[in-house]
């Protein structure tokens, strides 16, 4: 891979890392659910409904953090117990974020637009997830970093519809209208960009690099071993 392709990579992923890690921080006040801390809009159905809340909130900042840390080809190859404890926790909070967010749909604000945006959205979170989970433990490398990109991507979500309401609100739009259209466009544009980097690792058509040995430990059992298929070696979104 070119030095300056690179080193490209590297700064997205620092980038991505950096949102996230600022998001989750600035999210997790919630968890104190003190009401000042609640978007105002949304102040009196947040204290209705505690319990989804915490598990949304919850569930996201964890893997909002964990995420762009299994993306790093040198903590897979090199300390594989902490990728697989680490994916672990990371499946868990991206499911409680789902489900969370499912409980809270029918509280969401700029309906029916925003409310079906956003439930979409969590059902999304939870098959990507699900299938990250499933083709792992089947041996299936390639289409677990496949489905995980995905994963993570959509829970990126948290960062993109936060500076779309921030841009789009200071630009004097609307609440509603920025609210609604940003509960399907954050994810939208995400899984976009998740797509164009799944092109480079995606496998080949005749199924080759589809099933690479899996990590050890893995869960895979007997599983073939294949020639790595030639994007696998660029391990995800970094390298």
């Amino acid at each position: 891979m070119p030095e300056s392709t690179s080193l490209l990579r590297r700064a997205g992923w620092v980038t991505i890392t950096l949102l996230a890690t600022l998001i989750a921080l600035l999210s997790a006040r919630y968890l104190t659910l003190d009401p000042e801390t609640f978007l105002p809009e949304q102040r009196a159905t947040y204290l209705a409904h505690l319990a989804p809340l915490t598990l949304h909130v919850g569930g996201g900042v964890v893997a909002l953090v964990l995420g762009p840390w299994q993306f790093v080809p040198r903590l897979r190859t090199r300390h594989p117990a902490v990728h697989r404890l680490v994916g672990r926790v990371y499946v868990l909070g991206a499911l409680a974020t789902g489900v969370g967010g499912l409980l809270l749909v029918p509280t969401g604000l700029a309906g029916p637009i925003g409310p079906i945006g956003f439930a979409a959205l969590a059902v999304l979170l939870l098959a990507t997830t699900t299938a990250g989970f499933v083709t792992i433990r089947r041996g299936a490398v390639v289409r677990h970093r496949i489905w995980m990109i995905r994963s993570y991507a959509l829970i990126f979500t948290g960062v993109t519809f936060r500076l779309w309401l921030s841009v789009l609100s200071g630009a004097g739009l609307p609440f509603d209208q920025v609210y609604g259209s940003g509960a399907w466009t954050s994810w939208l544009i995400d899984l976009l960009v998740a797509e164009r980097l799944i092109a480079r690792i995606r496998p080949p058509r005749d199924g080759r690099g589809a099933d690479l040995p899996a990590v050890p430990g893995s869960g895979s059992r007997g599983r073939r071993t294949t020639t790595p298929a030639p994007g696998d070696r660029a391990g995800g979104p970094v390298s």
